[in-house]
């Protein structure tokens, strides 16, 4: 993990309130796995607190980070420019970590499919991936084409606009066949992942699931405590520093 002052490179909305920021950085990071994120600087002073953002590819020293438009700070970020300055925190949290799966099934719904792009870019040719993945609409869909590089996708709408009609959890179940997956890897708002969770249960698929959660967080190294999230055990766990990856029941949901 480094704090360092990056060079913005390319900024630019990828589909309706979604934007991918490229930042070139002074120096090497080391390895970024998929999964991890970063804490970004709005470049404004009356901001101070970095915004955590998935990290959605690392190539050399360049650096794409996605997200969506919501608040004050991730407008300000929106505006920035190629040859602006901003520090970034990274790599941050920990990744998804494939472990030998050869055959791993993505399901991705909405901001929660930027860290499983990473994973996807990171490993494609060496693990077929079967990618799921759900928006609101045709207007909010984006990076597709990373997932389909990287073995077959199937995309959701809720209003079937694009691809079939339903969510990312639907579409994963209609194409569920026992064994075809070693490993199932996801990330999505809470209600997909609680969604994700009671459908394995019911359905008696035994498959290991890693979920990367998405919570609110203020310093991103776990300092704060702002991200604390229920474990099934009754401990809690920082989301920024323990996870964000998590066995899907490892935590509560």
């Amino acid at each position: 993990m480094k704090e360092l002052l990056a060079t913005v490179k390319e900024n630019k909305r990828i589909a309706e309130g979604i934007w991918a920021i490229t930042l070139t950085l002074p120096e090497s990071v080391g390895e970024i796995k998929g999964g991890q994120f970063a804490n970004l600087s709005v470049g404004d002073s009356a901001y101070p607190l970095k915004r955590p953002l998935g990290i959605c590819s690392a190539e050399g020293n360049d650096v794409t980070l996605c997200y969506q438009l919501k608040g004050e700070g991730t407008h300000l970020i929106s505006q920035k420019e190629a040859g602006e300055k901003l520090s970034v925190l990274l790599p941050l949290g920990n990744g998804f970590d494939l472990g030998n799966a050869k055959n791993v099934a993505v399901i991705g719904g909405g901001v929660g499919i930027f860290p499983l792009a990473a994973v996807v870019r990171q490993h494609a040719g060496a693990v077929n991936f079967r990618s799921y993945i759900g928006f609101r609409g045709k207007q909010y869909a984006c990076l597709e084409d990373v997932f389909s590089k990287g073995g077959s996708l199937t995309v959701a709408t809720d209003d079937g606009s694009m691809g079939m009609k339903g969510n990312a959890v639907g579409a994963f179940l209609s194409d569920y066949k026992e064994g075809a997956a070693d490993l199932i890897i996801s990330c999505g708002p809470p209600v997909m992942l609680r969604a994700l969770k009671e459908a394995l249960k019911e359905r008696g698929i035994k498959t290991k699931c890693l979920v990367s959660l998405e919570e609110r967080m203020g310093c991103g190294i776990g300092a704060c405590l702002v991200c604390v999230c229920k474990k099934s055990d009754g401990h809690n766990a920082r989301v920024c520093k323990d996870g964000p990856v998590f066995d899907i029941n490892e935590v509560e949901l």
